[in-house]
């Protein structure tokens, strides 16, 4: 097995470590599959593989994760700032023998039609070579206009390779591969066959798909593996700040995280914040399980209206009803949102925990889709007043709330539940269609509230 030289000294400054950006020309060219693809080949050879996704996406880390048996991480600067980015990265990849970064939409293709967050931002924070992935579906030669153009756009960002995608013959590679302007890393042939399917939130998540996986063998069989592993290993020295994250002593207090086939939208860096300020993590199923004894609830995103019915039957949302009145702290976000309320409607009018004043109905259009800056404020609770919350929001269902419905969270950037308001809020529960990037000082407040309801029940 190849071995990273992935140590630090106090200065921050790695000696080696090998990574690369697998970027894209476009949203739908195919990077998603290559770059899983290329972790699977890499895993054949007994590297072990570090996965991350640049953006706020949560199926393709599902993917990589499954692939690679390592967490796959979000890297975003928007919600992380440049300075956590290289921390995430640093962190997660110790122990790894190579990072594989896969982007988002276009290389260049940033917040409002910036640089700001795109995957070539995230490649420049990590001084890390590209290899563009191109489609050559609909085109032969006039790909190298293509190459040519994001060479050159942007001479900060090295692409170090081109891996072309979707070729339909033999002669069609050979069409393309008469001229080279970026050295070819691969020729993948289109493929046949339902590959991995897609539902309004995008592909689907990785328990219920195993097409990601055999696209190592696509990638084994197409693309020039050791010529990718000598741009992963030609990546320069990393400087980044010191990475040092100290878990407060002892468990403070248990916090249950719902997480199953429904809630399984969660950024990893946000539970190891809380684990970090010293919560206990439960996990469990509000479909299949029982509650398990705990001081607050975290409800992430996911998918609640595939399986509402299977929600309405549990007997789990009456418990947390009761907990909820009791004052026990609970958040929830997106489908979080949804599973507190009063109800899902679908194909029909499913009964859901109770607990917030509202009730969402799913749309067949998106109803928010982009970053989300706002502030805390309104009614004292476990959220601090005046502290910022940076997220991303991305949904197909609308909430309805009652007209004195209360809200704790306004939007600068963003669409919320109701004319730029999120965060409603009954008791000490919060739900929100921000799917936030945890800060350190909100962890510290949910587990100190969780703390003061284990005081007092």
């Amino acid at each position: 097995m190849d071995t990273a030289s992935g140590d630090s000294g106090e200065d921050g400054i790695m000696t080696a470590f090998p990574r690369l950006v697998i970027a894209g020309t476009e949203s739908g060219c195919g990077k998603t599959s290559v770059a899983s693809g290329l972790m699977a080949a890499f895993r054949e050879r007994g590297l072990t593989v570090q996965p991350f996704k640049t953006g706020p996406d949560f199926i393709d880390p599902t993917h990589h994760t499954r692939i690679c048996g390592r967490t796959s991480r979000n890297l975003d600067p928007f919600m992380m700032g440049e300075e956590g980015v290289q921390k995430t990265y640093v962190t997660a990849s110790a122990g790894a023998d190579i990072a594989v970064i896969e982007g988002a939409m276009g290389l260049f293709d940033g917040i409002d039609g910036s640089d700001f967050s795109s995957t070539a931002h995230v490649a420049r924070l990590l001084t890390a070579p590209v290899v563009l992935v191109v489609s050559a579906a609909a085109s032969a030669r006039s790909v190298h206009a293509v190459v040519r153009g994001f060479r050159d756009f942007d001479p900060r960002v090295r692409i170090a390779g081109v891996i072309f995608n979707r070729l339909a013959t033999t002669k069609h590679r050979a069409m393309i591969a008469a001229e080279e302007f970026v050295p070819p890393l691969g020729y993948i042939p289109l493929q046949q066959g339902p590959g991995v399917q897609s539902r309004h939130l995008g592909l689907v998540m990785a328990h219920e798909s195993d097409g990601m996986q055999s696209y190592g063998q696509v990638v084994r069989e197409s693309c020039d593996l050791d010529a990718i592993l000598a741009v992963a290993r030609g990546a320069p020295p990393l400087s980044a700040p010191g990475c040092a994250m100290a878990k407060k002593t002892g468990n403070r207090a248990v916090i249950g995280v719902a997480r199953d086939n429904a809630f399984c939208f969660y950024y990893q860096d946000n539970l190891d914040r809380l684990a970090r300020a010293g919560a206990e993590l439960r996990f469990f199923s509000p479909m299949d399980d029982h509650l398990p004894d705990m001081d607050a609830l975290y409800l992430g995103g996911g998918y609640p209206e595939l399986y509402a019915g299977e929600f309405e039957a549990s007997p789990c949302r009456h418990v947390i009803r009761d907990l909820a009145e009791h004052g026990m702290p609970i958040y929830g976000e997106c489908g979080g949102l949804m599973y507190l309320g009063r109800a899902i409607r679908t194909d029909r009018e499913y009964q859901m925990a109770g607990i917030l004043p509202a009730c969402t109905e799913m749309t067949s259009r998106i109803q928010a889709l982009g970053y989300v800056k706002g502030t805390f404020s309104g009614p004292a609770g476990f959220w601090a007043g005046g502290s910022r919350v940076l997220g991303h929001e991305f949904h197909f269902s609308r909430t309805v709330c009652d007209p004195d419905a209360r809200f704790a969270l306004r939007l600068g950037q963003g669409t919320g539940i109701l004319d730029g308001n999120d965060g409603l809020i009954e008791q000490n529960t919060i739900g929100t269609y921000t799917h936030a990037y945890f800060s350190d000082s909100f962890c510290e407040q949910f587990v100190a509230a969780a703390e003061a309801f284990r005081g007092i029940r």
